[in-house]
């Protein structure tokens, strides 16, 4: 019998299998599709933390050292640093590298294989795909963000999902090492959008709530206003859990990465979470392993060790994203102004990708800025 099996091949899944076969655990890895990365689902943008964290070097496509940001009203705000601030990255060659060093560490990956459902047994799970059936003492959820595994645990949904769409545009670009990232209705109702040089091609995509209706049309849209001829060369969709889930573990089950919602909320990036967990996850289930108590008590030191070193912050940053939804154009035009403000921008300069929240607080907390920036959250409350 296997020690755990993790349902899903992407980072999240990866990065706990690695981790856990290196300590010599028997894993096995159920991957729907033929390999790690593809589909891909993500823009590929990732801090050069993350990729440390990741354990591997994918190929950069461009290095980003700031962001232009386009209000409603067609006013931009710019904010750049002398230092790298974000890489693009080959997204499906990231997942798959991963893939292969956990595949190096010892855990077994079984492609093509979906995981068709699970079973609790006496002192098992038995998990059904593809391929038949193995039983396996834990099962690990990352399966992305409509998790099964998440699913049977009752009422687990995620707050919210945003969808997403992107293409790959083969067009000149005046970016310059930068990131433009467009608010408003017209093209990105409830979220934003991005465009960024990845070499001989730019990736121009968005994300839309839920209510909006399907992305497509809002990036065809933004294909016709502003790369009106140009050639796609490449297009991708996906949906992004947002605002966590009620649990991550029970008996002899944890999840991790989008299936346990762990995405932060303003930027709807999920890599930097999920390798945060994983270590956590590692911990938790080894010393579950070794004292063959798996129950939901013996795992919930996870779950409680998620939120202290990054749960919390998500929680702050979706009451931000709560705040974002109830302005409308006209409010978040007000919003560039006010960041517009030399006081303000330059603490924008100092933005980390992986802790967006923290610069709200540093703005409010600003004497210089309190009464516009209250003034400003005061309009979006009431």
């Amino acid at each position: 019998m296997l020690d755990a099996v993790v349902v899903g091949g992407g980072p999240a899944g990866s990065a706990s299998a690695r981790l856990l076969a290196s300590r010599g655990y028997g894993v096995r890895v159920l991957e729907e599709h033929p390999c790690s990365g593809r589909p891909v689902q993500c823009a590929g943008l990732v801090s050069d933390g993350t990729i440390r964290m990741s354990g591997v070097s994918p190929d950069v496509l461009s290095t980003l050292y700031g962001a232009e940001v386009v209000f409603p009203d067609g006013e931009t705000l710019s904010v750049r640093s002398s230092t790298p601030k974000i890489r693009a990255v080959d997204r499906a060659q990231l997942d798959q590298l991963m893939a292969d060093a956990a595949s190096d560490a010892g855990a077994e990956f079984s492609c093509s294989d979906k995981m068709l459902s699970y079973s609790l047994g006496d002192g098992f799970v038995e998990a059904s795909s593809r391929t038949g059936s193995v039983r396996c003492r834990a099962l690990i959820g990352a399966d992305g963000h409509s998790s099964a595994v998440a699913s049977s645990f009752g009422d687990n949904g995620p707050r919210e999902y945003v969808r997403g769409v992107q293409a790959d545009v083969k067009a000149p670009s005046d970016l310059d090492g930068m990131f433009r990232a467009r608010l408003g209705s017209r093209y990105a109702p409830g979220f934003f959008t991005w465009e960024f040089p990845c070499g001989d091609f730019v990736r121009v995509g968005l994300c839309a709530s839920w209510s909006a209706g399907p992305p497509y049309q809002y990036l065809k849209r933004m294909l016709d206003d502003l790369y009106p001829g140009c050639r796609v060369l490449s297009k991708s969709c996906g949906k992004i859990p947002l605002g966590g889930r009620r649990t991550v573990c029970s008996d002899r089950r944890m999840l991790i990465g989008d299936a346990a919602g762990q995405v932060k909320p303003i930027s709807g990036g999920g890599i930097y979470p999920s390798l945060m967990a994983a270590p956590i996850l590692a911990d938790v289930l080894s010393s579950a392993l070794e004292s063959d108590d798996l129950s939901r008590k013996s795992l919930l030191p996870y779950e409680r060790r998620c939120r202290k070193v990054f749960g919390k912050e998500l929680e702050r940053s979706y009451r931000i994203r709560r705040l974002f939804l109830r302005m409308d154009d006209d409010e978040l035009s007000a919003a560039g102004r006010f960041a517009s403000r030399d006081d303000v921008r330059v603490l924008l300069d100092d933005i980390d990708i992986d802790h967006p929240g923290n610069v709200v607080k540093k703005v409010l907390s600003k004497p210089s800025t309190l009464p516009a920036g209250l003034v400003l959250l005061m309009r979006c409350v009431l």
